[in-house]
């Protein structure tokens, strides 16, 4: 990424990463068509509702794999064969560790989080079954992630997508197998998704094995190097705990959502799987961002790093207004992919329309953020995504609901008061960065 067109090559980096991305999703979102027109509105809003505190154990993990992105990418950029070498080892075996970890955490704490989230009876029994097998299997899940975003550190976005698009493919064959064929409910639905996260994470393990590239991952070479994590952490840590906070946070979303009911929560489940989808193109270009500014940094080329950001922000812009477009047009028929009851497609085609045009300031702040993470700025993201998505957004939710009005749409639009105030504040953080960078360029 340190010579050529910058447009042509985010488009390369970005296009893949994203179908990826769409196929992983698929995971989640093949479990919710298939209970939702199959079992249940209560197993519906269950899978969906619960995928906040799933989202809790990976966007922590993402922000390790994030920090182990920036300072391979970095390596790479500077042709330092034996210290990419050591940084990958160490990725990999705090991998199996953080794994380990996150499935006893997981299972043992489902039953007290969906307490904290006054998830109603109806929907409890099964909510419950779905993640406790969820995170017997999130292993499969963290290993695959780390081991395609060794890959794209290097420049391979193709590869993982390959794997991600045979797994997805077989997760949707498994969910119709359990479900449909052996009356499994929600407990199937979850044991195809673990399993199909498992065989991904051994293709992907395999490939990283048997390769001669000198990103080559050795059994025996597994360690912690010290100065390596330190550099992972200091990065990673800063953006994993902004992910872990902002998911919590949105468990108190969702606890505000679950007063509803489960026609609300279904329909709350089903807009948050299509929001997810459109946010796809700024978290791919936001991750094209961290990389293509951490080689550009790490090859000595700042100008063309603060080029590449400019230019992604606006791709981004582009590419996800054209699909909030889409999406806002046909609310209902996007929401009867999910259920055809009319209480949860009207109250899914509400949340549609009362937040999908306000996405743009999201596309802003998490491409923005990935840029600076390239340069190994990842707390002042922190802060400024901490004080939006958190602080502000309870504050907004809290007197809301107590004191102006507690509908399902009052509630709802919390997310885009959290996005309005986080582009603002990260464009202004994002150009005195720059100014500050330029005036650094001249002195020199």
């Amino acid at each position: 990424m340190t010579s050529g067109s910058i447009v042509k090559q985010i488009i390369l980096f970005s296009l893949p990463l994203m179908l990826g991305n769409v196929f992983q999703m698929l995971y989640n979102t093949v479990d919710m068509i298939v209970v939702g027109n199959f079992v249940g509105k209560e197993a519906l809003a269950a899978v969906g509702s619960t995928s906040m505190i799933t989202n809790m154990a990976v966007f922590f993990f993402n922000g390790f794999s994030v920090g182990a992105s920036v300072v391979i990418a970095r390596q790479f950029g500077s042709d330092n064969q034996e210290r990419l070498h050591s940084a990958i080892e160490t990725t990999m075996a705090m991998t199996f560790l953080i794994s380990a970890v996150f499935t006893v955490l997981g299972v043992f704490g489902v039953g007290p989080m969906l307490r904290f989230m006054a998830t109603p009876e109806d929907v409890f029994p099964q909510a419950s079954v779905y993640v406790r097998i969820y995170f017997w299997g999130i292993a499969g899940l963290l290993i695959y992630n780390m081991g395609s975003g060794i890959l794209r550190s290097v420049g391979d976005t193709t590869r993982p997508l390959y794997f991600l698009i045979l797994t997805s493919l077989m997760n949707i064959v498994l969910d119709l197998l359990f479900v449909v064929v052996f009356h499994a409910g929600i407990a199937g639905v979850a044991y195809a998704t673990i399993i199909s996260q498992f065989v991904s994470a051994g293709l992907i393990l395999l490939l990283l094995t048997r390769t001669n590239d000198i990103y080559k991952l050795t059994w025996h070479d597994l360690h912690i190097d010290k100065d390596h994590l330190k550099m992972i952490f200091s990065v990673g840590l800063p953006a994993g705990i902004q992910s872990v906070i902002t998911a919590f946070s949105n468990v108190f979303v969702q606890s505000y959502i679950n007063y509803f009911g489960s026609d609300v929560m279904a329909g709350w489940s089903t807009y948050n799987k299509l929001d997810q989808f459109v946010m796809l193109p700024m978290q791919s270009m936001a991750a094209a961002a961290t990389t293509f500014v951490s080689q550009n940094v790490g090859a000595g080329k700042e100008e063309r790093a603060e080029n590449g950001t400019v230019i992604t922000v606006g791709l981004a812009l582009a590419v996800t207004g054209v699909i909030i477009l889409i999406i806002y047009l046909f609310a209902p028929a996007s929401i009867q992919l999910f259920s055809s009851e009319p209480e949860v497609i009207r109250y899914g085609s509400l949340f549609i329309r009362t937040n999908m045009l306000f996405i743009s300031f999201n596309v802003i702040n998490h491409t923005l953020a990935g840029a600076l993470r390239g340069r190994g700025d990842s707390r002042g993201p922190m802060v400024i995504m901490l004080t939006s998505f958190v602080v502000i957004r309870q504050i907004y939710l809290f007197m809301m609901t107590r004191f102006i009005m507690n509908t399902p749409r009052a509630v709802g639009f919390g997310y885009p008061v959290g996005w309005m105030a986080c582009a603002i504040l990260e464009v202004l953080y994002y150009l005195h960065g720059r100014k500050q960078r330029a005036a650094y360029r001249r002195a020199d």
